[in-house]
């Protein structure tokens, strides 16, 4: 009880805090959080197998791994989301109800990828998988560096998003089985609560840090050159695409590399 009373209003605060930096409530919330969370920290570390989480789990290297994974993947999921659209009627003069038919890409290439993942880990290994994945997302992200910089191009907006779609989908399921798999079957409770609290803090993080980025951008940009704006923050979303490429290059090979710890 004690734990979840530090940790979900720690949460709050920070989230909160993160889109309201510019304001003297933001930093109070961020410092706040900052505290109910040290203090989370620290009664965890106490408490072991009976905290609300046990951060013993993110001592493995591969539980780690995974973790930094999910949370990325997530993250950069919501992240273009948002920022797409956004560009999408703000600088390219789309209508919502129009910007919306022209994200359906990104998820057909979702959907195009999730019934070979199996195959593909099988012949790939997690590590080929997940980081195969997050490059073909990060190369799906490229072309948005064009594109916000010129006349919108449909057929090139299709095919991005498509290929995005497809790198994004491969990357969390075999990264969540090698979490799964570097722990004790009485641990995959705590293990799946852990990856769960990490996986959704990842979207509004992530979220939050390129808004304001973008925010930032177009207040410095004058009304006439906002595509630079956007240039920047698609600019910043590639960066963090790369940091994901680097978190799964850190997966284990196969789920016969993982060594569980002892009983």
């Amino acid at each position: 009880m004690i734990g979840l009373l530090l940790l979900s209003p720690g949460l709050v605060l920070f989230l909160y805090g993160s889109d309201h930096l510019g304001e003297q409530t933001g930093v109070t919330a961020i410092l706040l959080s900052i505290i109910l969370l040290a203090a989370f920290v620290f009664k965890a570390s106490k408490d072991r197998q009976r905290a609300l989480i046990d951060l013993q789990l993110f001592r493995s290297r591969v539980f780690f791994a995974s973790a930094v994974t999910q949370f990325t993947t997530n993250g950069l999921s919501f992240a273009g989301q948002m920022l797409i659209p956004i560009y999408l009627t703000r600088a390219a003069s789309e209508s919502p109800g129009v910007a919306g038919w022209l994200m359906a890409p990104l998820g057909l290439g979702m959907m195009s990828t999730y019934p070979w993942l199996g195959k593909l880990t099988q012949r790939c290994g997690i590590r080929g998988t997940s980081t195969g994945g997050a490059t073909v997302a990060f190369l799906g992200t490229l072309p948005f560096l064009y594109l916000s910089s010129h006349p919108l191009n449909r057929l090139i907006l299709a095919g991005t998003l498509f290929i995005r779609g497809m790198g994004m989908s491969a990357v969390g399921i075999p990264s969540i089985s090698a979490a799964y798999g570097s722990v004790r079957k009485e641990q995959l409770p705590m293990a799946t609560t852990s990856l769960n609290i990490v996986q959704r803090l990842g979207g509004p993080t992530l979220t939050t840090l390129c808004a304001t980025f973008l925010g930032w951008q177009l207040a410095v940009h004058s009304p006439a050159n906002v595509t630079n704006a956007f240039t920047l923050s698609f600019a910043l979303l590639c960066t963090l695409h790369a940091l994901l490429i680097v978190a799964a290059m850190r997966l284990p090979l196969s789920l016969k590399k993982i060594q569980r710890p002892p009983a």
